[in-house]
Order: C-alpha cells, then sequence, then structure tokens
C-alpha cells in the first residue's frame, strides 16, 4: 500500500496500522505540550505555512501551534471503503494514496493543496456534490484538539455527538481536526465529459435540476455535475460519466488549458487523476491575472510551477507587498474591490441570482456547482435544506471601486442577495456582515453553546472575529 509523503500507510484491515498509530499518538503528545506551554489565558492559532483562505488577518504574524507533521495518511482500507488521514494532509495527497486501491474520496474540492481538515471544519464542494454532499458529510469520526486543551474523539453519536455536527463551518474556532476517519468509493479509470450548451439561464438551471434528479442525461448515467458560465447567453453544464475505456485522453496539465476548451469540444475524456485536478493547473481561471495562460510562459514554467499553490505565493507576496495597488495608482487607474465568494442558493432561485450577477457584477466567467446534502442530518452552523438542491456560483475576481465607495460595497451588496433568496455563503473570503446578520444567518445560539462547552476560556477566535473582523 501506498502513502503520503513523510508517512506510510497501514495495516489496511479498518484501524490504523500500530506503527502508523504510534507515530501519530506521538505528534499529539508533542502538540499538547506546545499547548501546555503557552501562557496561560495566550490566544491559541496555528502556524500554517500555507493557506487557501482569501481574507486577511490583522496580525497574521502571530505564534501559533505548529501542526506542520500532521500530513500522514494513516491508513486505506479498501474492504471497508475508509481512509484514516492526519489533518493537514492535502487532497493531492489523499489521492494518491486512495486511487492505486481503485478509490477515491466522496468529494475532492478542487485544488491540489486544500487540505482535509481545512475542507471539513471550512467546507468545500466540487462536481460529485449533486450526490455526495460537501466533505463533512463523509466523515466517519474526528479527533480535535479543543480550545480547552483536551484530544475528544467525536462521533456522528456519543458523547461529542454536537461537537461533530457543529465543527464544520467553524474555520477552526471550537478546535482543530488531528486525525480524521472518512468514507471513499469506486472510481472507474477515465471520465468522460459532455459540455452541453445553453442559451438562456431558466433552461439551463431547469436542465441542470432534472440531471441532479435522475443522475442521468440523453441515455447516460451522471457521476459529476458543474457548469461555467461566460455570459447571460452562454452557460455550458459539464456532465462527467466515469468508464472503463477512453477512445484518447486530453492533456490540461501544461500548454493546454481546461476552461477554454469547454467553449471548443462538445465531448472530452480524461483519466481520473486529470479530472479530479482539472482546475488546479489554472487555478480554474485566475492564472490569466498572473500572465501563465500565454503559451510561451507555459513551455518555460512546466507542469512544475503550474499550479495552484504557486499561484498562491504570488498572491500572498502581492497582499504583503501591495504591488499591484501602487502600480494602478502610479497609472492613475481606477482603485479595485476584490470580490472572491462561493455562494449557494436553492435551484429555483439560480436564474435569479444569476441575473442580478450579470448586471451588478462585471466578472466572468462564473462556475456553477449544484449541491444537495447527502441525509436528513443537521449540520448546525451551516444548515441547508436536505430536501432542496442548491446551486454553487464561484466568482473569483475584482471591480472597479466607484469614488467614494468602500471597500466591500460590492461584496455586501452580494450577501444581501444571497440573504433574500433563501442562500449561504462560504466564510473562506471576506465577509461584511454587520454581527447580529452573521449570528442569524450562521446560528449564533448553538455556536454559542459549542464555545461555552469546549472553549470556555476563548482561548480560540471567535467566529464572527476570525471571518468578518479578520482577526
Amino acid at each position: 500500500m501506498r502513502g503520503s509523503a513523510g508517512g506510510g500507510v497501514g495495516n489496511g484491515v479498518g484501524a490504523p496500522g500500530r506503527a502508523a498509530r504510534e507515530s501519530h499518538d506521538d505528534r499529539v503528545d508533542r502538540l499538547r505540550a506546545q499547548l501546555a506551554a503557552l501562557p496561560p489565558g495566550a490566544p491559541v492559532r496555528l502556524a500554517k505555512r500555507t493557506s487557501n483562505l482569501f481574507r486577511g488577518r490583522s496580525n497574521p504574524a502571530a505564534p501559533g501551534l505548529d501542526v506542520s507533521g500532521f500530513r500522514h495518511v494513516l491508513d486505506v482500507d479498501p474492504v471497508a471503503r475508509t481512509a484514516d488521514v492526519e489533518g493537514m494532509v492535502t487532497y493531492e495527497q489523499l489521492v494518491d494514496a486512495t486511487l492505486p486501491h481503485g478509490l477515491m474520496p466522496l468529494v475532492v474540492p478542487q485544488l491540489k493543496t486544500i487540505t482535509l481538515g481545512g475542507a471539513v471544519t471550512g467546507l468545500g464542494i466540487e462536481s460529485s456534490s449533486f450526490r455526495n454532499g460537501m466533505p463533512h458529510e463523509s466523515v466517519l469520526e474526528l479527533e480535535l484538539l479543543t480550545g480547552d486543551g483536551r484530544i475528544v474523539v467525536a462521533r456522528p453519536e456519543g458523547e461529542h455527538r454536537d461537537l461533530f455536527s457543529g465543527f464544520p463551518n467553524s474555520y477552526g474556532t471550537l478546535g482543530y481536526a488531528l486525525r480524521l476517519r472518512i468514507e471513499l468509493e469506486p472510481v472507474r479509470p477515465y471520465v468522460r465529459l459532455r459540455h452541453v450548451r445553453h442559451t438562456r439561464a431558466e433552461d439551463y438551471f431547469a436542465a441542470l435540476a432534472e440531471v441532479c434528479r435522475t443522475r442521468r442525461h440523453a441515455g447516460l448515467g451522471v457521476d459529476f455535475v458543474d457548469g461555467t458560465v461566460f455570459g447571460p447567453d452562454e452557460l455550458y453544464l459539464t456532465l462527467g460519466t466515469f468508464t472503463d475505456e477512453a477512445p484518447y485522453t486530453s492533456d490540461y496539465t501544461w500548454l493546454d488549458i481546461y476552461y477554454r476548451s469547454i467553449r471548443r469540444r462538445a465531448e472530452d475524456y480524461l483519466t481520473v487523476r486529470d479530472y479530479l485536478w482539472r482546475w488546479d493547473t489554472d487555478w480554474f481561471w485566475c492564472s490569466e491575472a498572473l500572465g501563465v495562460q500565454h503559451r510561451p510562459v507555459r513551455l518555460l514554467l512546466g507542469r512544475r510551477l503550474l499550479r495552484s499553490d504557486v499561484y498562491w505565493k504570488v498572491v500572498a507576496f502581492d497582499r504583503r507587498h501591495r504591488v499591484l495597488d501602487r502600480v494602478t495608482r502610479l497609472r492613475g487607474g481606477t482603485p479595485r474591490e476584490p470580490v472572491v465568494q462561493d455562494i449557494e442558493v436553492p435551484v429555483e432561485r439560480a436564474a435569479e441570482f444569476l441575473d442580478f450577477f450579470h448586471r451588478e457584477v462585471p466578472i466572468s466567467p462564473v462556475w456553477v456547482c449544484p449541491l444537495r446534502q447527502r441525509a436528513d442530518v443537521r449540520w448546525p452552523l451551516y444548515e441547508l435544506d436536505p430536501d432542496t438542491c442548491y446551486v454553487n456560483f464561484g466568482f473569483w475576481s475584482s471591480v472597479p471601486l466607484p469614488d467614494g465607495a468602500e471597500e466591500g460595497t460590492t461584496n455586501r451588496r452580494i450577501e444581501r442577495v444571497v440573504a433574500d433568496l433563501g442562500g449561504r455563503k462560504s466564510l473562506y473570503s471576506a465577509s461584511y456582515y454587520p454581527e447580529d446578520e452573521f449570528w442569524r444567518l450562521y446560528n449564533g445560539p448553538a455556536y454559542r453553546e459549542l464555545k461555552r462547552r469546549y472553549d470556555p476560556e476563548e482561548r480560540l477566535l471567535d467566529l464572527y472575529d476570525k471571518c468578518v473582523r479578520g482577526q
């Protein structure tokens, strides 16, 4: 069996192998010692070298707990179709450990360096979400370091079931995931893609809802559904189907660009691994802003540098030094407001949201991904109706900031429309909610009760402080 870099995979019989388990326990003991060494009452943070969050912090240099060692796939059980994974394992590591067994996580977020712990506490979505929900819905067990210093194992039933269901969307403010046991599902070697164009939003979302309901289209089963909107009359529904054979496979890991192929090809084939990472090479389409969609540049950079984590380093450098802002001011350009969001609205209101977006937010393309909760389970900090199909819209760019307007003007307008349409917004990006509205949308009473039980001295950040105030 094959493990992640720096760690082996266990014995494959359900529980982590003894050697892997002991090394994990050693890492837990060292982490507890770090926590005990902090001054009483000192705030607790994670010291992370990487992040997939699009919101800044007021004190990014604050010291934190070193969890970098928690990056091991402890065990893959191909019979039970489960994996035991440490919280800092990236989905790239996890996929590399499971695919040799013909298995994959039920939901694989689009970027390689998103961690499993991060996707569970901060939510995630992908094209299997219309049938598998979000990453936290396939978690069977969580080992957590809580704010009061305890190591607890939370499951859907038992003493810590409230923490288990309240952990998603808590963003590390209730505790940190040290180990997770998750479900896996079988894969086939290839994915056949069909890019189906629509010219009216109403027809587009009606077709999307029907595919999600029946899991079929034009006589074929459908395993993956997402879409790309290039304009009000150019909307593509991309339907993926597992297959054992492929007449050819395309390669979007270097010179060719996946999102551009959507407009050119009605059908395509990818290996399952290349399908899972089809968006990573160009960070969806955001690599264009960094100038790396030109073929000579791609030839020079090679596959190793055409990755989302490399782009993240460029963006982090710009955030620290404000290079683009300075260039814009020197050229006399208009200040711009970053608009980086993922939101969900019920499919019945999706055309309404898209109409608003095209009228008032000059960003294109837009990513579309349907989502339905797997079962009638309550996730109190991000409540969705299990009987409703939702549509996620992802848009990541910037817009001109009108003279005299405060930064956040467009973001705040989007937040209000999403709430009016009965939707939700992911908190990985900058948020502008007033505090009373935030706690009404994200279940303040349930959060405060969990905070009281697992972080009574409030050594971890408060959710509003972290996600809105940027502390």
